[in-house]
């Protein structure tokens, strides 16, 4: 690496695409580590800013070095970063709190009102090496495979809205089968859910739901949820519901079809223009709540100690490549036939040109 350069993916221009780039290698501050990037795995963000849309246009500067879901080694630790040596295998919150507000000074980082984004606010962990405060770092245990901690950033999203409710003997409908919303079937599932209900249009995914825990999969262009309902006997409606699709039209099939009582979790980001049946929420007595992100560390425990007693989430992870395949790894996910997508940085030095 020349002059202090690293390879880097970079939203280099405001359009379409990502770009390989030699960009500075960053500094390690006081309280940071750095960490030598081994593994990489694409979220549907990175899609979101590789595609342009109008949240990325709304969001990110043009020049940012992308990517938030990694695992590798840490090579340098700053003076007052404690408990980390150089040799850990670590993974880390993307979330970089500040500490200081309400919530933050309460133990609520996931509702920092200050929070900047790990490759959307700031650069992040597409690239040879990334440096981040040592609060946020995650060190691994030999007894998960090293792959998974790629995906403990989405794989945190899923536990903390599929936990986010009691479950045990639940009957819980999943809106979209996703990634996330595949592992968190698999949670639920673990946790001891009933029926566990996942609906959307893409077979593809469902048949990938199935395999990681859904007890019934809907497809939406095919089959009706209130004829499945009926089907397993269900007969006044699901105990919780989980939104995971960001489709208005999924959240209103919801909520017309949970119990009174009942509670809904809502991951997905649901368009501007959502309108939602508030008659029936209230007449229900529904209760819906908002999930950003994940607790930290709460829900990173619970990742890892649901892993070691047996939870499987190895099958969400379809597609492998080098990095400097990352084209195909960013088509796999755009063509909905993929489930997570990971890229080895392991043989960057070897690189000349991505």
């Amino acid at each position: 690496m020349e002059n202090n350069l690293m390879w880097a993916l970079v939203k280099e221009k405001p359009e379409v695409g990502i770009w390989p780039k030699k960009v500075e290698i960053p500094e390690v501050g006081y309280n940071d580590v750095k960490i030598r990037i081994k593994k990489t795995s694409i979220c549907g963000t990175d899609v979101h800013i590789y595609e342009w849309n109008d949240w990325a246009k709304k969001t990110i500067k043009p020049g940012l070095t992308i990517g938030h879901e990694y695992v590798g080694e840490i090579v340098e630790v700053g003076p007052g970063a404690r408990g980390f040596n150089v040799g850990d295998i670590v993974s880390g919150e993307g979330h970089i709190t500040c500490g200081k507000c309400r919530n933050c000074l309460e133990g609520h980082k996931e509702n920092c009102q200050n929070a900047k984004g790990v490759g959307v606010n700031r650069n992040g962990a597409f690239a040879q090496y990334l440096v981040i405060p040592y609060v946020n770092v995650w060190k691994t245990r030999e007894d998960i495979d090293e792959e998974l901690y790629a995906i403990f950033d989405p794989f945190g999203n899923a536990t903390h809205t599929a936990l986010t409710y009691d479950v045990l003997g639940e009957d819980v409908l999943i809106t979209g089968a996703g990634p996330i919303g595949c592992m968190a079937a698999a949670i639920v599932k673990f946790s001891g859910a009933r029926h566990v209900v996942v609906t959307d249009f893409n077979q593809y995914r469902l048949d990938m739901a199935k395999k990681l825990g859904a007890t019934r999969v809907v497809n939406l262009n095919e089959e009706k949820l209130e004829d499945v309902m009926k089907q397993i006997g269900m007969k006044e409606g699901f105990d919780v519901g989980l939104e995971m699709s960001g489709a208005s039209s999924a959240l209103n099939q919801m909520i017309h079809n949970m119990k009174n009582g009942a509670n809904i979790a809502l991951l997905g980001l649901l368009p501007e223009n959502t309108n939602v049946d508030m008659e029936k929420v209230i007449f229900s007595g529904l209760n819906l709540k908002g999930i950003y992100g994940r607790k930290v560390w709460d829900t990173w425990y619970k990742m890892t100690t649901m892993i070691e007693a047996g939870l499987d989430i190895s099958p969400i992870i379809t597609h492998r490549y080098d990095v400097s395949e990352y084209q195909k790894g960013f088509d796999a996910m755009m063509s909905g036939k993929s489930g997570k997508v990971i890229l080895d940085w392991t043989n960057i030095d070897k690189v000349e040109q991505l």
